[in-house]
Parts: C-alpha cells; structure tokens; sequence
C-alpha cells in the first residue's frame, strides 16, 4: 500500500520490508519543451559531503554498482535511479535527489514554469508503490531544487520529503554538496583588490609545541561538466537532447601524440620521428533506409554534410603535423535520416604501435558537453581501432565506447554485421 507524504515528512522504506534490497525512486514532472531538466543524485558521507566527484551520479556518470542512473522512455515516469539497498557502502549516510534545469540562463527557465513534479518509491520491479511525494506548487525563481533525501536511520532506511529550492542551478548544489565544478572564468575586475587579511594569531613560543597536524587530504580534482569521459569498454551516454529533435551539427576529433619513436624513424629506416605519420579518422554508416557506406580519405570518399550519408570527412592529415588531428562532422539535424555510425581509425603509414599513437576521440555537441574516448587498451598486432558506436535512440544519438581492434576494415565489417564488400584502396 502507498503513503503519501508531504514537505518535511519521512517515512521507512526497509523497516517493515525485511530483506529489502532492490529499490528505485522514480521522478517525473510538466515543463515547456524548450525547459531542459537534469535529474542528479548526490552520494553523501555523514558530513553531508561528497567522498569525490565519482559520488554525483547523473546522465554523464549513470552508476557505480550500486546506483543507476536510467532515462525513461515512455510514461509519466521520466527519470530512474535502481538502488541496490544492500551494496551501499557503509560510509554513504545518505542519498540526496535533486533536479536542476540545464538551461537556466535563458529568462524565465525556473521551475515557476513546473507543473506536477513528483517522486516516487517503488519495489518488485516497479510493480509496487511504496511512497509517492507531490511537490507542491509555489517555487519563483529557483533554478534547482533537493527534492528528497534517502538516508540510514538505525539500520534501516527512510526517505525525507525536502523539496527544498535553490538559485545557483547545479553549480550552486555541488558547491554545497563538495563537488567541485569548473566554472567560465570571470572577466577581470577594474576595481582595486580588497586589503590582505589579518595575520592569524600564532601560539606563544613559551608552550610546547604538539606535534604537527597530520597533512589534510588534498581536495578533490574539479569536475568538469564541459567534458565526459567514457572510460569503459561498453559505457554509453546520450547526447544533450533539444528542443525540436534537432542536434546540430556533431564534431568528432581524432587526435594523437606526435612524439612518437626514435629518431631513427618508426620502422627502424632513416628519418625524423613524425615524418610520414598517419592515423586516419572514418566511420562506418546505415541510414534508416537500410543503405550502407564508408566515409574515410581512402577511396577520397569524403561523404557530405548536406546530402546522404550526411557525413563529412575535413581534409585528410597525411603528415601527422596538424595539431587539431583530423575531423569529422555529423549533421544532426538529419537524426531521423541516420540509424547508426561506428566512429574508426587506422594506420595508413608512419606510426608502427598504437601504443605509440596514445590516440584520442573527442565528440563535440552543440550545447553539451564534449564526450572523450580514449583509444586506450591497445593492440599493436592489428592496425584497426573501432572506436565508438552512434545509434539513433529516437530523439537523440547514443554513444558507446567500443575500442576493439581488427587487421582491417573486412574483419571490423564482419563484427558489426555491415556486410560491405571490399576491395583494395589507396589515397
């Protein structure tokens, strides 16, 4: 049977439940389409503070084992966290869920514009409502807001209706939280600097002095939410959605370290030891009609922006001295045309080990942030890295980390069910 509960109550969520493990706290809400809304859950110590950065979980981090984040894709139901109740570690007091709007510097983006938000505690898969907590009409400018707390009380767990409002966006709920996150810089003041402080008051030389304090630990490296790093094998995070379904146009940069080697030149001969160096950026693409292609320098099969596949490939880099590597852009505003790329490099000539290489891709988006994928794990016996899957997801594109290496595009073909055929090419 569902409970009800209103700002400031609590109610338990194991207490008569024993054994409980699997839960999950479902959010959902009304906003105008062109309101962009980020759910976000805060791992807290008994300090009320984050342990490190990897504790935000939210669409660019979905979960570490215990918690997961999952978008919803159909219902009233819009956001997800499953919880493990019994793998939390010991030192996590409390989980705090928050939504912030991502778009808040637009005037009038505050959550005054937000209609029936609520959330909702459920178990047996779903099948079973424990609590649900309607928020209620009445918030003004706030651009963030905790809207409840998961937390131990005695052994057991309880949720606490907040519903608390904040101004800052998210920028202000992680500075509160411990999470630090890289803000623009601030355009230099013309105003005189403010007197230094006062000294602090030093102990008297006539006590003893303690032993010294132990050394404090070192705060956490900030976050940046400009950049997301896919850094396993299988990871995946959607694109910023906007409003419209259009994406813009999508940026892919293969770069890669140009101090490779010896100067005795990669493959032991004579020469510098950048000369020659080539790694090339392609991609593999289905569109929903079912054709296929390849876009990549060799063959000059340079694809189009403007016209099927809706790919481009800039010019080629065959000395490996351009410091921006090579770039390949996407149209995004054609979603609904394309159904799948598989984002590739290889080894056309000068570079002998991937090892060497230390490449690096980097997904750019319109008004999100830059997803990483490091060409990590390498295998120097195949001359082929897959690198990342995109697919269609309906509204937005979704990216995979993949990094599987092959002996050349025939094998990788094989692997993802292309089934192109092939035949020798040369730039």
């Amino acid at each position: 049977m569902s409970s009800t509960i209103v700002r400031g109550q609590k109610t338990d969520v194991t207490k008569n439940r024993p054994g409980l493990s699997q839960f999950s706290l479902l959010l959902g809400w009304q906003a105008p389409d062109a309101m962009e809304l980020d759910t976000s859950a805060f791992l807290l110590q008994a300090n009320g503070r984050v342990a490190s950065d990897d504790d935000l979980i939210f669409y660019g981090n979905a979960g570490n084992g215990f918690i997961r984040y999952i978008e919803q894709g159909s219902g009233t139901d819009r956001r997800r966290f499953d919880i493990q109740l019994s793998s939390i570690p010991q030192q996590i007091d409390k989980i705090a869920i928050t939504l912030t709007i991502y778009n808040a510097e637009i005037p009038g983006h505050t959550f005054s514009r937000m209609q029936q938000m609520y959330i909702r505690g459920v178990v047996d898969s779903g099948q079973t409502e424990v609590f649900r907590y309607n928020l209620e009409a009445g918030f003004s400018n706030e651009t963030a807001i905790v809207i409840g707390e998961l937390y131990r009380y005695q052994g057991e767990w309880k949720f606490a209706a907040v519903g608390a409002g904040y101004f800052g966006g998210l920028q202000e709920l992680c500075g509160s939280y411990g999470v630090e996150v890289e803000a623009p810089a601030e355009p230099q003041s013309t105003s005189p600097p403010p007197p230094p402080a006062p000294p602090v008051q030093q102990t008297p030389p006539s006590v003893p002095p303690s032993a010294p304090p132990a050394a404090p630990s070192p705060p956490p490296a900030p976050l940046n939410l400009s950049k997301i790093e896919l850094k396993k094998k299988g990871d995946v995070i959607n694109l910023q959605k906007k409003p419209g379904g259009a994406l813009g146009e999508l940026l892919i940069n293969l770069n890669w370290n140009r101090k490779q080697g010896k100067s005795g030149g990669f493959f032991g001969f004579g020469g510098s030891s950048t000369q020659g160096a080539d790694l090339d950026l392609g991609c593999l693409y289905e569109l929903q009609d079912g054709s296929k292609g390849v876009v990549q320098a060799l063959g000059n099969r340079f694809g189009s922006l403007t016209m099927e596949p809706y790919i481009s490939l800039d010019a080629d880099d065959r000395t490996g001295e351009r410091s921006n590597g090579e770039n390949m852009r996407i149209n995004g505003n054609r979603l609904s045309e394309i159904k799948r790329v598989l984002v590739f490099s290889f080894i056309y000539e000068g570079i002998s080990r991937w090892t060497e290489a230390d490449g690096v891709v980097t997904i750019q988006q319109q008004g999100g942030p830059d997803i990483i994928v490091r060409l990590d794990e390498p295998d120097n016996r195949r001359t082929m890295c897959a690198v990342a899957m995109i697919q269609n997801v309906g509204d937005t594109f979704s990216i995979e980390k993949v990094v599987q290496y092959f002996s050349g595009h025939r094998e990788m073909d094989l692997a993802f069910n292309w089934n192109m055929r092939w035949t020798a090419g040369r730039k």
